[in-house]
This record gives C-alpha cells, sequence and structure tokens, in this order.
C-alpha cells in the first residue's frame, strides 16, 4: 500500500470512528495533539539552517533577483486571492444574528504589534516561544550577511549536514502521518456540533467551495499555463503534504515536505541542477511570513458577518477592506478579524460565529495555504532560472476554465441556498426557552400584588415562623428575572433566589414590585427583599438598606445594527450634538447621561422598553442599557446591537434592596452573598444567564454507538 493509500485508510478510518463513538473519541485528543506537536519540534530548526545555508551559497545579484521575482509573484496571488474571496458574497441570501452577553464588549483591542513580531530583539527568545517571523527574519539577515564573509564553506558544510539530520528526522516522524491523522479525524469527527454546522452552514459551505476551487484548480492551474510544470504534477507530488495541512489545520508542520515536494517537481525540468531546489529552501519558509491565499479567503468572513448583521460592506469599501486585511493579516486572524469587524462598523459579536467556523476553516483553508506556498515556490523558481513564459494561447485558456468554473461554482452554491439551505434566526427561542441551572424549591408566582401578611416579628423569625421567604421581583427585569415561554419565571436573581430559599429550609413567594414604591412595598412587609437585578444608587440608599453588590453592570447603549459606529466612543457621541436618548426612570442614569453628554436630550422612559424595538415609531437614536441586559434584548431584537463607549467603561453595581430597619436580615443576605461568590454559585449563574453558556439543553453528539445500536444512554 503506498503512503498516500495509507494516509487515506487512516483518515476514513479516523473518521469512522469518529461517527460510531461520538463524544467518546474525545479521548483520542492526546494522540492527535502529540502528533501535531512532534510535527512541530523539527520545522523551527529546519527553517533556520535552511534559509542560511541557502542564502548563504548564492551571490549578492542571486539575492536581489530573488527578491524582486518573489515580491511580483506574491503580489499577483494576492490580487487572485482577493478577487475571489470579494467574490464569495453572491452566494449569501440574508438573515439575523445576534448574541449574548460577552466579555469582549469591554476589551479594549491592543495596537497590531508590526515590530514586535517581525524584529526579533532576542532571536533565542524567537526560537524558544516559535516566533515565526522573527525567527525567519533573524534566519534571512544572517543568511545575506554570510555572502560576503570568506570561509564561509566551513559554515555551509556544517549546515548542510545539520539540514539533513533534521531532515531524516522529520521523515522518521512523518512515518506515523496515518496514525496521526487517524487521531485528529476521529476527534473531529465525534466531537463537531451538528448544531453549529446548520446555523454556519451558509458560509461554510460558500467558503469551502471556493476554497476547493481556488486550490485543485485556480493556483494549480495558473503554475501550468505559466510554467512547463503540469498541474497535476504538482498537485501529485504535494498530495501528502496537502492532505496532512489540511486534516491538522496546520502550514506549518508541512513546509519541509513542502520544500521536498517542490525540488522534485523542479528536478523534472533540469535534472542535476540544484539551483532551484537550493531556492525553494529560501521561498518556502519566507513566504511563510506573508498572508497567503487562505488568509485572504478569510476576508470573505467580514464580509459575510456585516451580511448576516444586517450591515453590508458596500462594494465601494472593497478596496479599504483589501489593503486594511492586507496589513492586519501579517498577524494572527484571530487578532485581525476583530479589528477589521470594528473597521467597518460590523457587530462585535459576529465574531463568535469566526470562531464557530474555525473547525472546518482552519483546515480547508490550510489546504490553500499549502497550495499557495508551493505555488510561489514554483513560480519564483521559475522565473529566477527562466523557464518562465508569457504563453498567450495557455493563459487565454487557463482564464476560460476558470471564469466557467467559477460561474459554475458560485452560481451552483447560490442556486443551492436560494432552493432552501439558509439558517433560521432562533437566538429568541433559546433565551424564551431558558430554564433554572438548578432543581427548583417550591414557589408561588403572583402576577398581580397581594396584601403584605401581618407580622410582628422581626423579618428573619417571620421568615422562619411561616417557613416562606417573599421574594420581589421586577417583570420587565431581563435576564434578571423574565418569564420563560412556558410562563415559568427565571432568571439570573430568581435563580439565586430559589438558591437563598433551599439553604434557608422554606418555600418561596415571588410578588411583583412596583419599581417607583419599591422602598414603601418593603417597609410594609410585602416582600423580605427584592431580588432583579436592582442598581444601587445614592437616591435608593437614602430609601433602602442594600446588601452587599453581587455583580456590576456596564453602562452602553442599545442601538441600530447600522449605527453602531456612532456610539463607539464618548467623543463621537457628543461630536453628533443633540442625539435623543432613551433611559429608563433611574435618576442616577438621568443625571449621569446629562453630566457625559450635555447637548443630549435624554428622554426618560414612561412605558415598557419594547417599544424602542419599533425603529419606525421609536424616536429615540439610542437607547441607554446596561449591556448585559442590553444583549439579552438585542436576542429578542436582532437588528440592533450593544455598544459599550470608549475608552473606559463606566460600571454600575446591583445589590438586593431591604427594608431600612431589617439590618439582622441584610447582614445574613450579605454573609450568604460572601459564601457564594467563594462556592462558584454566582459564577455558574453568571455564564449561565448573562453568558449563556449552555442556554440551550446539551444533547450528546450523534453516533451509531447511542443513536443506532442504543448501546449507550
Amino acid at each position: 500500500m503506498t503512503f498516500t493509500r495509507q494516509i487515506l485508510v487512516g483518515l476514513a478510518l479516523g473518521t469512522l470512528t469518529g461517527l460510531f463513538f461520538g463524544d467518546k473519541a474525545a479521548a483520542l485528543s492526546w494522540a492527535a495533539d502529540g502528533f501535531v506537536k512532534l510535527l512541530q519540534m523539527m520545522v523551527l530548526p529546519y527553517i533556520t539552517v535552511s534559509i542560511i545555508a541557502s542564502l548563504g551559497s548564492l551571490r549578492g545579484s542571486e539575492i536581489r533577483t530573488l527578491g524582486a521575482k518573489a515580491a511580483a509573484v506574491i503580489g499577483g496571488l494576492w490580487i487572485l486571492a482577493l478577487s475571489f474571496a470579494f467574490l464569495i458574497p453572491v452566494t449569501f441570501p440574508s438573515v439575523q444574528n445576534a448574541s449574548f452577553f460577552s466579555s469582549s464588549l469591554l476589551e479594549q483591542r491592543p495596537a497590531f504589534d508590526f515590530i514586535g513580531l517581525y524584529i526579533p530583539a532576542n532571536p533565542f527568545y524567537s526560537l524558544a516561544n516559535n516566533v515565526v517571523p522573527a525567527v525567519v527574519l533573524f534566519s534571512l539577515f544572517l543568511g545575506i550577511a554570510l555572502v560576503g564573509v570568506e570561509r564561509r564553506e566551513r559554515l555551509l558544510d556544517v549546515l548542510k549536514v545539520a539540514k539533513d539530520a533534521i531532515a531524516a528526522a522529520t521523515r522518521a516522524v512523518t512515518r506515523l502521518t496515518p496514525y496521526g491523522l487517524f487521531a485528529i479525524a476521529a476527534n473531529a469527527a465525534g466531537t463537531l456540533s451538528l448544531e453549529q454546522l446548520s446555523r454556519l452552514q451558509i458560509y461554510l459551505v460558500a467558503y469551502v467551495a471556493t476554497a476547493l476551487l481556488v486550490s485543485l484548480w485556480v493556483l494549480p492551474g495558473l503554475v501550468g499555463a505559466l510554467t512547463p510544470i503540469r498541474a497535476r504534477d504538482m498537485l501529485g507530488a504535494s498530495r501528502d503534504s496537502l492532505i496532512t495541512a489540511c486534516i491538522a489545520g496546520d502550514l506549518f508542520i508541512v513546509l519541509p515536505s513542502l520544500m521536498q515536494a517542490a525540488q522534485q517537481v523542479l528536478g523534472r525540468l533540469r535534472p542535476g541542477d540544484e539551483e532551484p531546489g537550493r531556492l525553494t529552501e529560501v521561498i518556502v519558509p519566507a513566504s511563510f511570513n506573508f498572508p497567503h491565499t487562505g488568509k485572504l479567503l478569510s476576508l470573505s468572513f467580514v464580509l459575510f458577518a456585516g451580511w448576516f448583521a444586517d450591515v453590508p460592506v458596500a462594494p465601494s469599501d472593497y478596496p479599504a477592506l483589501a489593503l486594511t486585511g492586507l496589513v492586519t493579516f501579517f498577524g494572527s486572524l484571530t487578532a485581525a478579524v476583530p479589528f477589521l469587524l470594528d473597521e467597518f462598523r460590523i457587530p462585535a459579536d459576529t465574531f463568535q460565529l469566526f470562531l464557530a467556523t474555525g473547525v472546518i476553516n482552519s483546515r480547508v483553508g490550510s489546504l490553500v495555504a499549502a497550495v499557495h506556498t508551493l505555488t510561489v515556490a514554483l513560480l519564483v523558481s521559475c522565473a529566477v532560472t527562466g523557464h518562465l513564459r508569457w504563453r498567450r494561447a495557455s493563459v487565454l485558456r487557463y482564464a476560460g476554465v476558470t471564469a466557467a468554473l467559477g460561474v459554475l461554482v458560485l452560481g451552483g452554491t447560490r442556486v443551492l441556498f436560494g432552493s432552501g439551505l439558509s439558517p433560521e434566526y432562533s437566538k429568541d427561542r433559546v433565551l424564551a426557552s431558558m430554564h433554572l441551572l438548578n432543581e427548583p424549591v417550591d414557589a408561588t408566582v403572583a402576577r398581580s400584588p397581594s396584601p403584605a401578611p401581618a407580622t410582628s416579628l422581626p423579618p428573619l423569625e417571620t421568615i422562619a415562623a411561616r417557613r416562606v421567604l417573599r421574594v420581589g421581583y421586577l417583570p420587565d427585569a431581563l435576564p434578571f428575572a423574565f418569564f420563560n415561554q412556558q410562563g415559568d419565571l427565571v432568571g439570573f436573581d430568581v435563580e439565586l433566589a430559589h438558591r437563598l430559599a433551599r439553604e434557608m429550609d422554606v418555600t418561596l413567594a415571588f410578588v411583583p414590585v412596583d419599581r417607583d414604591h419599591m422602598s414603601a412595598q418593603l417597609a410594609d412587609g410585602y416582600c423580605d427583599l427584592v431580588m432583579s437585578g436592582v442598581v444601587i444608587t445614592t437616591d435608593r440608599a437614602r430609601e433602602v438598606l442594600f446588601s452587599e453588590s453581587y455583580l456590576d453592570e456596564t453602562m452602553a447603549f442599545v442601538v441600530p445594527d447600522d449605527q453602531r459606529e456612532r456610539f463607539a466612543s464618548w467623543d463621537a457621541i457628543r461630536e453628533q450634538g443633540a442625539l435623543t436618548i432613551a433611559v429608563s426612570d433611574v435618576p442616577y442614569y438621568v443625571r449621569r447621561l446629562r453630566e457625559l453628554l450635555p447637548r443630549a436630550k435624554i428622554q426618560v422612559l414612561e412605558g415598557g422598553i419594547e417599544q424602542l424595538f419599533d425603529r419606525a415609531a421609536a424616536h429615540a437614536d439610542a437607547l441607554a442599557l446596561p449591556a448585559e441586559r442590553g444583549s439579552a434584548w438585542t436576542l429578542m431584537h436582532p437588528a440592533y446591537s450593544v455598544v459599550v463607549p470608549a475608552p473606559a467603561p463606566i460600571r454600575v453595581p446591583l445589590a438586593y434592596p431591604i427594608a431600612k430597619h431589617d439590618q439582622a436580615l441584610a447582614a445574613f443576605v450579605n454573609t450568604w452573598i460572601a459564601l457564594k461568590r467563594k462556592d462558584g454559585t454566582i459564577d455558574a449563574a453568571y455564564a449561565h444567564w448573562i453568558l449563556g453558556q449552555d442556554a440551550a439543553p446539551r444533547r450528546p453528539r450523534w453516533s451509531i454507538l447511542r443513536n443506532v445500536l442504543h448501546w449507550v444512554e
């Protein structure tokens, strides 16, 4: 059996194993991670030695020629990649999206450190910490400096021996590829979320179809049109490397084998001539540091995110997106994509979608990156050695086939989506179907005020005597207290109220409170305390006792998606003059906004928050609402986004109001809050109700073992 067939068999068996065992296949993750690390172990030393040895053996004129040819080839491939990235949106239908609160709303993104990434103040630190661009730049400088050094042949001989030794070790590790890919495929097939794939199928299908077109025809076909190398020979020589890069989702680990594949193909053009092979040992690792076609195709995600959030990027902005993307993609995609989303006024919560697509896109993108790297090596080597020729008939034929395949792939994908393959927005149903994390205690929920029970005992003794804790709630306090689609009262503070009652060994009686008469209702004994996301304010502190703060909220604005940029900073808001800002009837909020935005018109809400989400009827430019609860409202109204103005978030504490005379109950609740902070109860409730973790019930991953054979529950 050939090595390629062994790889394919390992891949197929791994996929079947994952489908058979489902999430139990995660037990193989250690083998998958170990295989990738074994491959990584040899790459950086190989790159360093290869660049120094290869450049050191060249003449100065050869280095200048190599640099000029490489710049022209890489620039041409960038244009080609950007063209396909900007064609992907023609396949998209229309949907909406929103997400739970994320701490990324509060983070100030660090500036891109181009110097730190590429200039190694300490090359040994860069080697130890796998800072590949800095290591390559160090190797390039050292290799070029070696050109003018006398007796360089002695060092070159040593470097050649070291390179051969590392290559031999790499080949030994590569023999494990079928087993490593088996573990990777089993882990991925067993743990991949089908629901996640269904939600993102539009982008996944469009991206994968375009990426396969580019990697299997556009780039190899370009090599075939401009050089004597046939596309099938190029792909045939590198198929093992391409499969490994795709399954492992890592270009870095196949750089040595890509060098060898390029040398094999170029060796057929000029048998016995070592110069083309020597050039690839410089071109392949050096090109790794520049944005490749796989990265540039990821620009299509920015266009997808804009389409998904109903704030599409206009074609007139494509040149700016292309230039900005080229610069930012010198770094990592996880740093570049959030920057681009902000730069083009796309809701930041769509970045979560990008992370969700990484399971598949990183693998397909690595395949494109590997083909791109091989294409650069072959085209530049042929340009330097005189094998690159402009043959009009070949180029025209290549252009015609590429155009026809592009229309077929992109047009076919668009027809597929138009026939019904489009995601349905469901986050509102997820929020409405949320339930309490823990088993609730016996509880009654009143929808309208009921008379306060008469008592002459102190509050704690009253609760113990009647064995009922009366908790006041605000019906519109999403996500702290709200009614789900089954009519049950749920939410962050409702969760904690059940925990408090359980630990007091009493039942619960939830009663609605009026925000304007809360202090009077507490003083009359209508309820023992209010647990409903109540903000601590100076005015309220004069009328009620507040428990210790159990959570901080962040002052923010809820705005239409297309208005997000207008509220990105306090300075930007002030510059707009007389905006109308709606705010709940909380004097603290009103005063604070008037201090921060003296020229704005502050509109105090008299009805519910829901009215503000009707753009035709609403007269406000924005709704001032804490980011944590504003995010929950955007789940119900995905055409809106939450914006936390820069530079520094303004925090507002939440606590539980208690009657002014109930010192003993306040002290008890303070002690209880301190305990719940220590034992993780508050953190667990925050993760569920605010961050949305496990908002939808987790179901075991589909597997043959569970769903077909029914051997496990």
